[in-house]
């Protein structure tokens, strides 16, 4: 057997369904087996690949064995010259392992082969080719000098950015996202090193190739497409600590015990350096705003105090109690500010209605508060009016500056409704154009294209693949979505390289699949559309949701001398309410199901309550039930919880 491919899956069951496709079209004329090592998913990845992919061979574990651990199982039981280790999260071009192949074949001295990847945008990405890290190596990575000086002999040796891209060359280090390894080589070395969790095993292995007298190559004639960071987001903390640890282990295993040992001293720095950065910049980042918003009105209503002290209350000399400045005021403005983060006046983009409203919101409630305060604590009703209109204006101003500024996180505006195209031929554009109406992100327009070239294009169609510059820039689209069924994945990925000039997204429809995948970069997830449940998960859904459980129950328990007359089991109602206070509960969640692998439901609190409880007849069957679920999940509103609790209140003491 000439090839045996071995994919690693942890919980990227879309990803993996459209990288078994591709993988399977590019293997047409060449003997060769599958291998899929699944690492106890739990997103339903095994039975896709046993209903839909019969012909590979899958390996089910337990637990997550990691990648090395994962990728041996396979590699002892495969029969192939060559061993392909590929990534879930990639697309292989149709011709790129035949390319691979017979690039191996006629250089004997190849131990491995790594080839041209490109990211979900179709740009080029600089780890297909990478450097031995050694410290001086290792340390202009880390403090971005390599970033600075790609180019540089000295400093760009991590990614060897002076070498060109599209030039075939001998590399240190392959990209475990792709790495073809001669199957003698690998007995003779042996396998990955199982001491490497995740991380660095590919640079583990490279470097044992190179040892033992093989080479390792770049070659750019063979092309994937490589949605980095969908299995583990690179931008996390857990990443940079299991990379460096994965480095410290490397340095251990190869340096002499003197560079071993400074080695492991430069990445410990920079694991807490990462860290102590990555911190500093996600908190200032997430309260920049709101802190910004703090020293404004705080600043405006000290200076209105002082104005209403000396010029209307005070006139002839006195001053407020110290309580208003050091007390009063401060609580003041966190009410305003708590009111416009549950109003949604934080998320972005920036919504000033959504401001407005929480400023009018916390205005009512302070209001509220303060004519239940005894007499000596009302220190001035026209304060905190005064305090409002201050607020109104210049928090939307520093708003309106920041989004003239073009500060990302400040923009103003809604989110936009995408314009797409789908290129592809009748039957599956149709579907897939189907499958997008059907996902929460509701188009505004989609518009098919054919892959063909028709000269007179009509049946639905709005052009050809030839006239797709025209069609983006006239129809003013934002996304493109390509069918892999009609489209060669070589299509697909020099159209993608063409259009980087467009600036329009990119997605691949798989063949018979109910996901579009695309990537725009390794802080993403990937932008998954599917037809699923992910409604309910949205975080302005999820604080509403919360903020309505906590008004309804505390009403509740305010009322509770009455509400005990109305329900069933008062006493059960009474620990319930308090339950949902303590975020132990909800008062609304899903009714009692066994979770399929293909509605697998979004986690939320327990309820009290269920969408059950919105119909009279309550003697609903398990599929009725389910689909109730669903629903509820993919299209939530206050206005169901409202319903459901309206209907059901008799059951609020339910156990």
């Amino acid at each position: 057997m000439k090839l045996s491919i071995v994919i690693v899956n942890y919980n990227v069951r879309y990803f993996l369904e459209q990288c078994l496709h591709s993988s399977i079209k590019a293997c047409q004329g060449i003997e060769s087996e599958i291998f899929v090592v699944d690492n106890n998913s739990v997103d339903g990845s095994v039975k896709m690949v046993r209903e839909k992919f019969p012909e590979v061979h899958l390996i089910e574990n337990k637990d997550n064995k990691g990648f090395s651990k994962a990728n041996n199982q396979a590699i002892r039981k495969s029969r192939g010259e060559y061993i392909l280790l590929l990534n879930p999260d990639t697309l292989v071009e149709d011709d790129t392992l035949r390319k691979s192949i017979q690039f191996m074949d006629e250089h004997p001295d190849a131990g491995g082969l790594g080839v041209k990847m490109l990211d979900g945008k179709g740009k080029f990405l600089p780890e297909s080719k990478r450097g031995l890290p050694t410290p001086s190596v290792a340390f202009f990575k880390i403090f971005g000098l390599s970033a600075i000086f790609p180019k540089s002999k000295l400093f760009g040796r991590y990614h060897l950015g002076f070498l060109d891209k599209d030039k075939t060359h001998p590399i240190d280090i392959l990209a475990g996202a792709f790495m073809m390894l001669r199957k003698k080589v690998l007995n003779e070395i042996g396998y990955l090193d199982e001491t490497f969790f995740m991380y660095g095993e590919d640079i583990d292995l490279s470097y044992r190739i190179t040892q033992a007298g093989y080479r390792n190559y770049y070659y750019p004639e063979a092309r994937i497409i490589h949605y980095k960071g969908e299995s583990t987001k690179k931008s996390s903390m857990n990443y940079v600590f299991m990379f460096y640890t994965a480095m410290i282990i490397f340095a251990k295993k190869h340096y002499s015990q003197k560079n071993a040992r400074s080695f492991s001293f430069l990445i410990n720095f920079a694991i807490y350096f990462r860290a102590f950065v990555s911190i500093l910049t996600r908190f200032f980042t997430r309260i920049s705003l709101p802190l910004a918003d703090t020293v404004l009105l705080f600043s405006g209503i000290y200076f209105i105090r002082n104005y209403w002290e000396r010029a209307i209350i005070f006139p002839e000399g006195g001053h407020y109690p110290p309580q208003l400045l050091w007390i009063a005021l401060p609580v003041y403005v966190l009410i305003w500010l708590w009111c416009v983060y549950l109003s949604g006046g934080y998320d972005r983009p920036v919504r000033l209605g959504k401001l407005i409203q929480g400023l009018i919101a916390g205005t009512i409630i302070i209001l509220v508060l303060y004519s239940l305060l005894p007499e000596h604590y009302r220190f001035s009703r026209a304060l905190i009016i005064l305090g409002a209109i201050w607020g109104v204006i210049i928090m939307p101003l520093l708003r309106v500056i920041l989004h003239l500024l073009n500060v990302k996180s400040a923009r103003i505006g809604s989110e936009k409704n995408k314009r797409f195209v789908i290129i592809g031929e009748m039957e599956e554009a149709e579907r897939v154009s189907g499958l997008l109406e059907k996902t929460i992100i509701r188009p505004a327009f989609v518009g098919l294209v054919s892959y063909h070239h028709h000269k007179n294009v009509t049946n639905g169609f709005i052009g050809s693949l030839d006239q797709i510059n025209e069609i983006i820039t006239i129809h003013k689209i934002n996304e493109v979505i390509f069918c892999a069924k009609d489209v060669p994945a070589q299509v697909i990925i020099d159209k993608m390289s063409e259009l980087q000039d467009q600036q329009v997204d990119y997605k691949i429809a798989p063949p018979e699949s109910l996901s579009i995948i695309g990537s725009n970069s390794i802080n993403t997830s990937g932008d998954l559309y599917v037809i699923d449940i992910n409604a309910i998960t949205k975080m302005a859904n999820r604080r509403n949701k919360r903020l309505l459980d906590i008004l309804i129950s505390f009403s509740l328990l305010v009322l509770y001398p009455v509400a005990l007359f109305l329900v069933k089991n008062p006493f059960g109602m009474l620990k319930n309410l308090i339950s949902v206070l303590f975020a132990r509960r909800s008062l609304v969640g899903y009714a009692p199901h066994k979770t399929t692998e293909d509605h697998r439901l979004p986690e939320i609190r327990k309820g009290i309550l269920t969408p059950i409880d919105a119909f009279k007849d309550k003697n609903i069957n398990t599929e009725a039930s389910e689909r109730l679920n669903i629903m509820y999940a993919r299209d939530y509103k206050l206005t169901n919880d409202l319903i459901i609790i309206s209907k059901g209140f008799r059951n609020l003491g339910r156990r």
